[in-house]
């Protein structure tokens, strides 16, 4: 059984999954990374925390979360608290078709990440060529730390 902590990248899709419901594997990583759980580190960058603080403050995030700006600030401020932070020395663009998916891209070739959390698998697939980390859905993820762990 391996006890290793899992260094991860989750796009920004995971952090609004989570919030939209609690039954998903999205969910459960999200608390998993609150709770500070030893099993999973998630790693941030300035541009890729902003990005998450951008989008889950959209009005229409905050409707059909139910969410106020000051449960986002919360659960941000939770994330910054648990996140490894990366600098970013390097800029490896382009990469990928989507330039919101390159700043995901350089946190995970900077900070060494095992692997990204994404539902957009097929949009970071090309990077598999280059970088040497997985690129897997959440229920994917999840069901692997549950495993090894």
């Amino acid at each position: 059984m391996n006890k290793l902590k899992k260094f991860v990248v989750f796009d920004t899709n995971i952090i609004v999954a989570s919030l939209r419901s609690r039954r998903g594997a999205s969910f459960q990583l999200l608390k998993l990374v609150i709770e500070d759980d030893p099993r999973l580190q998630i790693l941030l960058s300035i541009p890729l925390f902003l990005e998450y603080e951008a989008v889950l403050k959209r009005e229409e995030q905050l409707a059909a979360n139910h969410l106020q700006i000051e449960d986002i600030d919360t659960i941000l401020d939770m994330l910054a608290a648990r996140g490894k932070k990366i600098k970013i020395p390097f800029l490896w663009r382009p990469q990928l078709n989507d330039p919101k998916d390159e700043m995901v891209l350089e946190v995970a070739a900077n900070g060494q990440a095992e692997a990204i959390i994404t539902f957009n698998r097929k949009d970071f697939l090309p990077a598999t060529k280059r970088f040497n980390f997985q690129i897997l859905s959440p229920s994917a993820f999840y069901a692997q730390i549950q495993e090894e762990h």
